[in-house]
């Protein structure tokens, strides 16, 4: 008796033993929470997801190399025997090595007891394993100016030429070649591959000039590619808006979108009723609602007061407006929508702001000529109208309307439920793939019913904006260990649609956040339209944009506002919502 006493109480010591050590363990892991160049690496020590003194770690015994031009690395390119263009090339492969194995990682840190003014030294392990030794076996960390591994060196570096590099200057939108004196004293800069430059980047007229051609300025970079961002069919069009091909918003209703938008203002005869979570006073959108009031069309407006920090120009259309009401719960109205003379209908993700309307941001926008969509719809925003918001309205009949070959259904937050009802039993029935773009996915049921698909098959992609890719509650994680390919975008704009496509056959896409707020709390609306040249339009889009955005991202995030989320430091936007802007935010410094 007392000899299974003893064993008892061993057992129990030993559990608690491993439990304490497992403790431990997992308590001296840290977040990597910046790389300054692939052997200076910034870690959160004290766990308050800042930077702070003697946070900032040196790998001992090793030399790396980087795309940083402001870097002095003659003295070791003399010892490698290589370029300057080559320094650059191997340094943009290392730096995204780097990167794509530490950034935004759980590691340990072994402190040698050597500090210096910038750092202390130490190994970095990730999964146990040397973060130095992985990039010496790598060919990409030298010792003593010498690489140990002869052959894996000599691959990184003709993959390293092989690489199509420019120099892209932020602040004035000019891209250069790698050896550009121009390029390489400029301030905001950023070494990226030709193939994502943006549409309206503009070549470097000293660097890219052909002696033998009298001197011409080459006006297009290979490899650039494009997408055609509307489509009609019948009485829907549909308007996509592309945030790789404009670096800064402007007032100028630039994008197709913000022209139709335009357009039926202008046609408006009777009625224009608008539902909107923010406005921003666009110069020509605000002429065309003026005009239409002067020619007597009644104009309603239902609006959020939450942001109204970020849309102080909605208090100019609601004092425009013939009649008008907001909620006063708090909760989010955060639909976008219009109703014109009761006969058709504008809705999608595009907020009627500047940075949504001159195609800064990635949205999808319909217009629907359709008088039944339009009555639907009206029963919805008349609610609201006569103040009642959320869960305070009656649920409004799920009518699909039926437009030539083209089915469409609305759908209306809170009531709906449109994840948990519509959404996932769409995914559950998928069986050729599901491709999201999103401004944020956190909804677990959501996620979890991606996995499933995936699970059976069917080929999930998501590309997820940089602002949210790694908040509390987001599912990035998740559905990357489960073999999903995620993406975060690295562009300034944002990827601020909330589409669903599944099969070549539906498009789901509104307002909706892919959230629990946006699905139970907020007053959002959201179309599930089949229709096969629509969705095979749109899942070409969702391809163009994955192939614009580097793989390395498939692993790891991006800043919202840094040097790597392309035109960011310059925008002139608060992309990441500090407060801070472009070289005020420490990811621009």
């Amino acid at each position: 008796m007392r000899h299974a006493k003893l064993i008892s109480i061993f057992i129990i010591l030993t559990i608690l033993a491993v439990f304490t050590g497992f403790e431990i363990l997992r308590k001296s892991e840290r977040y990597v929470i910046g790389i300054e160049r692939p052997d200076v690496i910034q870690i959160d020590m004290n766990g308050n997801k800042i930077l702070d003194a003697g946070e900032t770690v040196c790998i001992e015994q090793i030399e790396t190399l980087t795309s940083d031009l402001t870097k002095n690395q003659s003295e070791i390119a003399n010892k490698l025997g290589i370029s300057d263009i080559d320094v650059i090339k191997l340094g943009y492969l290392t730096d995204n090595f780097a990167q794509t194995l530490l950034l935004n990682k759980k590691v340990k840190v072994k402190f040698n007891g050597q500090s210096s003014p910038e750092c202390k030294f130490a190994d970095i392990l990730i999964n146990n394993n040397s973060y130095r030794n992985k990039l010496l076996n790598s060919g990409l960390g030298f010792y003593n100016g010498k690489t140990l591994l002869k052959s894996e060196y000599n691959k990184q570096l003709e993959k390293a030429k092989k690489l199509n590099l420019v120099i892209l200057n932020h602040r004035s939108n000019k891209y250069h070649k790698l050896g550009c004196k121009y390029g390489l004293v400029a301030r905001d800069i950023i070494i990226i591959p030709a193939r994502q430059l943006p549409l309206d980047a503009r070549p470097c007229k000293f660097c890219h000039i052909d002696k033998k051609i009298q001197k011409e300025e080459i006006k297009k970079t290979p490899n650039i590619e494009t997408y055609p961002l509307a489509i009609s069919n019948g009485s829907i069009k549909m308007y996509l808006t592309d945030m790789t091909a404009k670096l800064k918003p402007d007032q100028k209703c630039s994008s197709l979108a913000c022209k139709e938008i335009v357009n039926q203002i202008n046609q408006a005869k009777t009625s224009i009723d608008i539902a909107l979570y923010g406005w921003d006073a666009i110069p020509e959108m605000h002429k065309a609602f003026l005009d239409a009031k002067a020619r007597g069309v009644k104009i309603q407006v239902v609006y959020d007061t939450s942001d109204k920090d970020n849309y102080p120009d909605t208090k100019i259309l609601v004092n425009l407006a013939d009649k008008s009401s907001t909620e006063v719960q708090h909760i989010l109205m955060h639909n976008k929508f219009i109703i014109f003379d009761k006969q058709r209908v504008i809705t999608g993700s595009t907020n009627f702001s500047d940075t949504d309307m001159s195609g800064f941001n990635s949205n999808c926008l319909f217009l629907i000529n359709s008088k039944e969509i339009a009555q639907i719809y009206l029963e919805e925003f008349n609610q609201m109208l006569s103040g009642k918001f959320h869960n305070d309205k009656t649920a409004v009949e799920h009518k699909t309307v039926l437009l030539g070959n083209t089915k469409v259904t609305p759908f209306f937050s809170p009531k709906d439920k449109i994840i948990t009802f519509n959404a996932i039993p769409m995914i559950d029935k998928a069986n050729k793939y599901v491709y999201i773009p999103a401004f944020i996915l956190t909804q677990h049921d959501l996620a979890a019913a991606l996995i499933r698909a995936k699970q059976r098959g069917v080929d999930v992609k998501l590309i997820i904006d940089a602002t949210n890719c790694y908040a509390t509650s987001s599912k990035v994680k998740m559905l990357r260990k489960a073999g999903i390919p995620v993406k975060i975008e690295n562009y300034a704009g944002k990827v601020h649609s909330k589409t669903i496509l599944i099969d070549d056959k539906y498009i789901i896409a509104g307002s909706m956040n892919f959230t629990q707020s946006g699905e139970n709390k907020n007053d959002e609306n959201a179309l599930v339209i089949e229709d096969e040249r629509l969705a095979r339009y749109y899942r070409g889009f969702f391809e163009y944009l994955w192939k614009k955005i580097p793989d390395k991202y498939l692993k790891q995030g991006v800043r919202a506002e840094g040097k790597y989320s392309i035109g960011s430091c310059s925008d002139g936007i608060d992309n990441n919502y500090d407060g801070k802007i472009d070289m005020e935010d420490a990811g621009c410094k």
